[in-house]
């Protein structure tokens, strides 16, 4: 199984998505400044995910999601 996730950096104020086959690995390499681009927002809380059979559709939905911003998916799934 591989999911997409939005993460959130209440010290940057800003949302971070990515897609893994390990939420947990993934969230604590983030959270330990393994991540060069979310290093300097830790703590980052995981406030969205969703799981996908192959990585080619976890993929696409995380394409999305950049493309039209954490914050706005976010709303528009409300």
């Amino acid at each position: 199984m591989y999911c997409v996730y939005i993460i959130f950096s209440e010290v940057l104020s800003k949302y971070y998505t990515g897609q893994t086959n390990n939420i947990d690995d993934r969230l604590r390499r983030h959270n330990n400044g393994l991540s060069s681009s979310t290093k300097s927002g830790k703590p980052w809380v995981l406030i969205y995910k969703i799981e996908f059979k192959t990585r080619s559709e976890a993929m696409l939905l995380e394409l999305k999601i950049k493309k039209r911003g954490a914050k706005r998916y976010l709303t528009d799934i409300g």
